[in-house]
């Protein structure tokens, strides 16, 4: 299985970034795939989630109304749209796909069987 993720870079305060990910040697279909966020010192932590359908989604509370997740379970991918972008948005953005997953354990790292590299995103202020 691999997961590539891409489209991070330096962004200004207030601007927008799309994040891709592209997943191989999996059946895409049947894994929730997100977006978790790591920054310097801090934990791993949820920024969006999207169940096997796309029908569920769920977002850290940070970032409800400026991120939106979507996927293509044609193309074997998944977006993260960040839009009004924060130095608070700083860190290392990885994409993460896991099996039946049940609504509570959505947000848990531990919940998500595939990680990729990682991409960085910076946000200057």
């Amino acid at each position: 299985v691999q997961l590539q993720a891409s489209g991070g870079g330096l962004v200004q305060a207030g601007g927008s970034l799309r994040l891709s990910c592209a997943a191989s040697g999996m059946t895409f279909r049947d894994y929730a795939m997100a977006w978790f966020r790591q920054a310097p010192g801090k934990e791993r932590e949820l920024a969006a989630t999207i169940r096997q359908s796309g029908g569920t989604t769920v977002y850290a509370d940070s970032v409800k109304g400026r991120f939106t997740i979507s996927r293509d379970n044609v193309k074997n991918m998944v977006y993260l749209q960040m839009n009004n972008l924060t130095p608070d948005d700083t860190a290392v953005y990885y994409c993460a796909a896991g099996p039946r997953i049940i609504y509570s354990s959505l947000a848990a790292p531990s919940s998500y069987v595939h990680w990729g590299r990682g991409t960085q995103v910076t946000v200057s202020s």
